[in-house]
């Protein structure tokens, strides 16, 4: 299954990336495969590792905000597996051509 989810502090201020930094240093120690976006941190992998990721991320930055909102998102599809790269494959088929992953990429 794939997972997108954002942990979102509260009465931070207005810069988050230091909450994500601590995130994203929990995902990637994880192992799991993962994909950060500007919105969100999407990751892959079975019911039990991922959700226990998630709890694990959101407590983290619940040690450094008064209050956190995380919202996760859940695509659950049995016996499928290295859907993050399949899916943007899929839509890369279709278009008959590679797509950028982020405007900075060139074309």
């Amino acid at each position: 299954m794939i997972v997108e989810f954002t942990i979102s502090p509260i009465g931070v201020g207005e810069s988050l990336s230091k909450f994500v930094a601590e995130v994203i240093d929990l995902v990637d120690k994880s192992g799991l495969p993962y994909l950060l976006t500007p919105m969100g941190t999407i990751v892959e992998g079975e019911w039990d590792e991922v959700m226990d990721l998630i709890k694990r991320c959101h407590h983290r930055v619940r040690e450094l905000a008064p209050r956190v909102v995380t919202r996760i998102y859940i695509d659950d599809r049995p016996g499928r597996k290295g859907l993050l790269e399949y899916k943007t494959k899929s839509v890369e088929e279709k278009l008959g051509r590679k797509i950028r992953r982020t405007h900075f990429e060139a074309e």
